[in-house]
């Protein structure tokens, strides 16, 4: 079916593509961006369901939808999962062109810019904390940069979970914003030693879980951060994690449109300011997401 895309969200993942990514060949010319939401345009022979004029926003994943995964609701294990954006044309566009399986409606409580800023980052982060570590009522989380786009998503869903959420981020106005989302404790990596804070908070004992989309840079000291059986989870290792089902990103958009967890969006720029928001994404100057409009 055709898309007319109202806003398109834009991810690390689309800085990676432009500077290309070891061992992934890139169809170029390419179009980025795995995020959007919009209105039906056409609707193509045997799909139903779905109607020219719906607000629907975009899975990310593309799967077969016939071996074991994807008939258990493990999509991302499909041997031929592949992210929009990624190995295909994206979502930056005016319009765009998708299989039906990847058209989901958008609660009638969001705008097209938060339908376009939650389910990549949220998607990941849900699977993350529920699906892979087991956040539960009265553990201590650990949320690294929690003023990125996953890290935003992972403190409201570990609160939502009733979890103590200790959040890094690098400046005091973005430990304002961590604790409004619910961080419960921020510290500041740039003047603080995080492995200290988190002794100091938990009395020695350390955290149940560290929520980690950094990698080499934190890797030992997050280690040394977990409690006696406490998981390490990461985007690709240990409890490793990517994206996840649609089933949960139905789940993500039902708790959206009650409000219960809310897209965070920084800055909504039109499409033509594409390389803006690259220059934020790199200097880490954002918390959360930046929005595309056509």
């Amino acid at each position: 079916m055709v898309i007319q895309v109202k806003a398109a969200g834009m991810n690390h993942l689309d800085t990676w593509v432009r500077r290309g990514m070891p061992g992934v060949t890139l169809p170029l010319p390419m179009i980025p961006g795995c995020d959007a939401s919009g209105i039906v345009a056409e609707v193509g022979a045997g799909v139903a369901g779905v109607a020219p004029g719906d607000r629907i926003f975009v899975s990310p994943g593309t799967s077969c939808g016939r071996c074991d995964a994807c008939l258990s609701g493990q999509e991302p294990l499909c041997k031929e999962y592949r992210l929009i954006g990624e190995h295909q044309n994206g979502t930056q566009a005016e319009f765009v062109a998708l299989p039906a399986a990847n058209v989901l409606p958008l609660p009638a409580s969001l705008s097209f810019e938060e339908g376009a800023a939650f389910p990549l980052v949220f998607l990941t982060a849900w699977h993350m904390l529920v699906a892979r570590a087991g956040v539960r009522l009265g553990d201590d989380v650990l949320v690294h940069a929690a003023g990125s786009g996953v890290g935003s998503a992972a403190v409201q869903i570990a609160r939502l979970h009733g979890a103590r959420v200790i959040a890094t981020v690098g400046s005091s106005a973005k430990a304002d914003k961590a604790r409004a989302l619910g961080a419960d404790e921020t510290i500041d990596y740039k003047t603080k030693d995080f492995l200290e804070e988190v002794r100091r908070l938990t009395g020695k004992r350390g955290v149940d879980i560290v929520f980690d989309s950094i990698g080499q840079e934190t890797w030992e000291k997050n280690l040394k951060a977990l409690a006696r059986g406490g998981r390490l989870v990461n985007c690709g290792a240990i409890l490793g994690s990517t994206m996840g089902s649609r089933a949960e990103l139905l789940r993500l958009a039902g708790l959206m449109g009650e409000r219960r967890l809310r897209p965070v969006i920084d800055r909504v720029l039109p499409l033509e300011k594409v390389a803006e928001g690259h220059r934020a994404m790199a200097d880490r100057a954002l918390f959360g997401k930046v929005v595309l409009t056509p």
